[in-house]
């Protein structure tokens, strides 16, 4: 008999605070990884921010280059600010910091808990737990940004692959 695979569909939503820098990044980096590993018709991606000072906006340009110069498009990608129906939606509620991890968690409703983590728990060879805000910085950081999150999303799939996929 062979593998038996959970037919069910798996959401995944990333946030920040305004949706522009690191978790359009998220999005775009591990939206890419699922397609190479031929699961995007199973597990769906969205990002979101906890303030809607962006919404509607495209990410930040310097996100957009870095994501473009290793071959990712985030050019379809717009802010929005998460709602409380992400925690009926959403599988995974990945939140870039301890900071954003808080504020989801005063507006998760009780019982839903398990869906909310930290993204960086899925990269356990980093030291880092937290995923900076490079929005005040310069290119470094978002290269620092996306390799960190590139490590995350790797970790993500694999945990997803492991323990919701497989059955």
């Amino acid at each position: 008999m062979g593998i038996m695979y959970n037919t069910k569909e798996i959401n995944v939503l990333f946030v920040c605070m305004g949706n522009i820098c690191r978790s359009p990044t998220a999005q775009g980096v591990f939206r890419d990884i699922v397609a190479k590993a031929g699961l995007s018709d199973r597990i769906l991606t969205d990002s979101a921010g906890t303030i809607d000072y962006h919404a509607g906006g495209k990410p930040d340009r310097r996100a957009r280059e870095t994501a473009n110069k290793r071959g990712i498009d985030l050019s379809d990608l717009r802010a929005r600010q998460v709602r409380l129906s992400d925690f009926d939606q959403f599988d995974y509620v990945l939140a870039m910091d301890r900071s954003n991890y808080e504020d989801l968690r005063a507006l998760c409703p009780s019982g839903e808990e398990h869906r909310l983590h930290l993204f960086m728990d899925f990269a356990p060879g980093r030291k880092e737990q937290e995923v900076p805000d490079p929005y005040y910085g310069g290119a470094a950081g978002f290269e620092n940004v996306f390799d960190m999150v590139e490590e995350a999303s790797l970790g993500l799939l694999e945990h997803i692959r492991q323990h919701t996929l497989m059955r």
